[in-house]
């Protein structure tokens, strides 16, 4: 996604500044009112706290140092000067803040982009009935503070007892706020939101539930205000870099693990999809035209992970006939090149599309959560999880799932996403095991989305690039980008939610595993013989190759390194404070080298001990970490010990280290490795093809413009989606090809028609030779297919400068864009630098 636009441009690391060693967000209740006319969400959320036993040493050390010089200590000098920079420019101060004293705990939350309106404390000890619910605590320690205990024994309840516990959660969050009614002190800046209570020095004397009411801002950039393919508002959470803090405070840190439950109220045309273990089923909210709708997790996962989708969704049902994508007349086509007309007998919008709610509900309803053990380095909460887990999921290789989209997306949804969710969850838990979730909803997110997908728990955002582009007929050959792009996003259910890392500095532990599974799991799902899977894997190998050869030769080093905090991995201020390395920085958001350089790091590993080996192994780390935060050594250490043989060939953890996670560049056995994959049988034929191609294009130079089109006589061999982007990959290299080869290209392999991957290369050749009949498919690339990039890149520095197919004057081709504004123009500049629009349309567009 596009970074924030109030970051400093000279900060590249993020802030997580929540002191997460003093006092931990256990729960958290939210209630959200979403407001799409006016682009904000006016909320409360209600923070159940636990004080954390090293607690009181970690305030010691601090000794009394405000905030802002505790974090001093930790970052430096330089830290404090860009804290007063930020400051300055976004604070807020409640009038109760300067009767607060240094000395006073502070707590602190991740924040940004909030108004914050008052924070006040919970007083349950003012309801009976509440603390009648459980039984008082036998501590006496405890005892004399009953809030704390009732909050001890809610926290120790087991999972199995879920619904009797968000029911207390619900009735605690109502309770009056304290006696005295008055408010708590806060202060807010760019980064946080820290909160005090007079006289209260330490984390365990701090109140246990607190409530704060806010209003997001229209600017927030956790959130994605736009309108979708249907033309209608809607919001979602963007996810990274910042993750949630710009829609709720609260504890980012991947330690920071809790529970959460969720009130959303929306327009009453509107469906909310949510990270949630049940599917939601809307209320009506009094007299007003809104509906309420209720999502709960049970498993504790890391604030970042929470996820919104609010908009005029539809639900692609088993049968999808064209019917409704009438009713919406004169909207955008999505990227259709043309609309289809309804059938004869179309069936009514009933038939078209499924409500949510109403499908299988039942299913999960049907299937609670037990309680039950884990291994014994598992946490008590996830091993409850898992256990429970188990016992409902033990026998469902296809978890309960549906696909969202706008009405105009409906038809392709369904011919693709719909008809290969079955076979990539079976594929999934083949290869790797029990679902960690038990069931998936799948939304097809507006085409400003900045990547193909994104996973979260129960909710996976997919963009429009991974749809078949050609016609239903035509979508059995066109599968392979959103067949393998779904199996990636599944994949993120075991490596990026249910294991995570411990230093989001590490996100080759989320992106190359998913990126490794995703070949097995599609090869899985396809039902591949043995000798098709590695044929497949090594030209896969080979793109990938490619695609981190240009990145490393065009990319500073020190955003190259998988492991760049290196031997401090892991480690935070007294605190619990932080920064992730290189997080704000621009041009990380367009780097793929944690996906790249992980799988290759997997590839390496699986190479030395035999794939199906690697996968018994993976499916055993699996079963060890659920619910856990790792480092690279996790992994490495378990990995190196599981397979001692290693040691006899001299493979050691610091190898790893030097030679994949602590230095730029490109590993010896990478390189060594290429050589095999470009020699491989799938790769020959390609090779073999660019060179009927280039003869082709200087038997026909300059011809196809004013004379009759010539039907090529070769025979051109029928090629992979895969194939084809090598083969545009190695035609891009070369310096010239004619105007006919040019458009001879376009008719044989149908381009317009092919996935998103191949059509990118297809535009970057018609930018660099100046083949003006393919400017409409470039236009059409940039309008749909952002998740692609969106910027053409087109194998050369700067500006292209290239003369058009008819022999026209030389033209230089540049994309021009307005952050602030969000609307941009595609310009030709001619030798004298006059921009005169080439299309007719804005559109978005990120460029680098």
């Amino acid at each position: 996604m596009e970074p924030p636009g109030n970051l400093d441009p000279d900060k590249d690391d993020l802030p997580l500044r929540a002191n997460t060693n003093h006092i931990l967000v256990k729960h958290y209740v939210l209630d959200l009112m979403v407001h799409l006319h006016s682009r904000l969400i006016s909320s409360s959320i209600v923070l159940f706290l636990e004080p954390q036993p090293e607690a009181d040493e970690a305030e010691r050390c601090q000794d009394g140092a405000t905030f802002q010089e505790a974090d001093t200590l930790a970052f430096g000098a330089k830290a404090e000067e860009k804290e007063k920079t930020w400051d300055s420019v976004d604070v807020q101060t409640s009038h109760l803040w300067h009767t607060t004293s240094n000395s006073d705990f502070t707590l602190v939350l991740d924040c940004c982009d909030l108004d914050v309106s008052k924070v006040e404390e919970v007083d349950i000890t003012s309801s009976p009935d509440i603390m009648g619910l459980l039984p008082q605590s036998a501590s006496k320690i405890l005892s004399e503070n009953p809030q704390s205990a009732f909050m001890e024994n809610l926290f120790s309840m087991p999972s199995s007892q879920w619904q009797m516990k968000h029911q207390i959660f619900s009735l605690c969050s109502h309770a009056p706020c304290a006696e005295d009614g008055s408010s708590l002190p806060f202060r807010r800046d760019l980064w946080s939101l820290q909160v005090r209570k007079r006289r209260v020095e330490s984390s365990h004397q701090f109140p246990r539930i607190i409530r704060i009411h806010y209003q997001t801002k229209p600017s927030a950039s956790s959130l994605r205000w736009t309108k979708d393919q249907d033309d209608r508002l809607c919001v979602y959470t963007a996810g990274s870099p910042i993750n949630n803090r710009a829609l709720f405070p609260c504890q980012e840190p991947p330690v920071a693990m809790s529970t959460w439950q969720a009130t959303v109220r929306a327009p009453s045309e509107c469906v909310v999809l949510m990270s949630g273990e049940e599917q939601a089923v809307p209320t009506k909210d009094g007299n007003t035209h809104f509906l309420v709708w209720n999502y709960y997790v049970t498993m504790p996962m890391p604030a970042s992970t929470f996820t919104l989708a609010v908009g005029h969704w539809h639900q692609v049902a088993t049968e999808t006939f064209s019917a409704l994508e009438t009713e919406v007349g004169e909207k955008p086509d999505c990227g259709n090149m043309t609309k289809p007309r309804p059938e004869r007998g179309a069936s009514t919008e009933s038939r078209l599309v499924s409500r949510p709610g109403k499908s299988s509900r039942k299913t999960v309803k049907d299937s609670p959560l037990q309680t039950g053990s884990g291994e014994d380095n598992t946490s008590s909460s996830s091993a409850d999880y898992l256990a429970g887990l188990l016992s409902c999921l033990l026998v469902q290789r296809v978890i309960p799932h549906r696909v969202f989209s706008p009405v105009c997306l409906l038809q392709k949804a369904q011919m693709s996403i719909l008809k290969l969710l079955p076979p990539c969850l079976a594929a999934a838990h083949a290869v790797l095991g029990v679902h960690p979730f038990p069931r998936l909803d799948v939304l097809i997110v507006p085409s400003g989305f900045s990547s193909l997908g994104m996973a979260s728990p129960h909710i996976v955002f997919l963009s429009q690039s991974v749809l078949d582009a050609g016609t239903p007929a035509s979508a059995e050959n066109s599968l392979s980008l959103c067949g393998s792009r779904i199996c990636h996003e599944i994949a993120h259910s075991w490596f990026g939610l249910v294991i995570g890392a411990r230093d989001w500095t590490e996100e080759w532990i989320s992106e190359g595993f998913a990126t490794c599974l995703e070949d097995t799991i599609w090869a899985q799902a396809q039902k591949f013989s043995s000798r098709e899977r590695s044929e497949q894997f090594d030209l896969k190998a080979l793109l990938r190759w490619r695609r981190l050869s240009d990145e490393m030769q065009n990319s500073k080093e020190e955003l190259q390194i998988l492991r760049p905090n290196m031997e401090k991995t892991g480690q935070v201020s007294k605190s619990g404070s932080s920064t992730v390395k290189h997080a704000l920085n621009p041009e990380k958001t367009f780097m793929q080298v944690h996906y790249l350089k992980g799988y290759f790091l997997l590839r390496f590993l699986a190479s030395e001990v035999g794939e199906q080996e690697f996968i018994d192994f993976l499916r055993m780390f699996v079963r060890k970490y659920h619910g856990h935060l790792i480092l690279s050594q996790d992994f490495l250490q378990m990995f190196l010990t599981t397979f001692s043989h290693m040691n006899r060939k001299s493979l050691t953890l610091a190898d790893i280290y030097t030679d994949w996670l602590d230095r730029p560049g490109i590993p010896e056995w990478l390189h060594e490795r290429s050589a095999v994959w470009s020699q491989t049988r799938l790769v020959e034929e390609v090779r073999e093809e660019v060179i009927k191609w280039i003869l082709f294009s200087r038997t026909h130079q300059g011809k196809g413009r004013k004379r009759k089109r010539l039907k090529p006589k070769t025979n051109f061999k029928e090629l992979t989606a895969d194939q084809l982007v090598l083969l545009l990959e190695l035609l891009l290299e070369e310096p010239e090809l004619s105007a006919a080869s040019m458009h001879a290209l376009y008719k044989i392999y149908n381009l317009h028609r092919q996935d998103a991957e191949v059509r990118h290369r297809w535009c970057e050749l018609v930018v660099k030779h100046a083949f003006t009949q393919g400017y409409a498919d470039v236009e059409h690339f940039l309008l749909y297919d952002q998740a692609m990039g969106v910027y053409l890149s087109c194998r050369g520095n700067g500006p292209v400068s290239a003369q058009s197919g008819g022999g026209d004057d030389p033209v230089t081709l540049e994309v021009a864009e307005t952050l602030s504004g969000s609307r941009t123009h595609l310009f030709f500049w001619d030798t004298g630098h006059q921009p005169s629009k080439l299309f007719t349309q804005d559109y978005y567009i990120f460029t680098l």
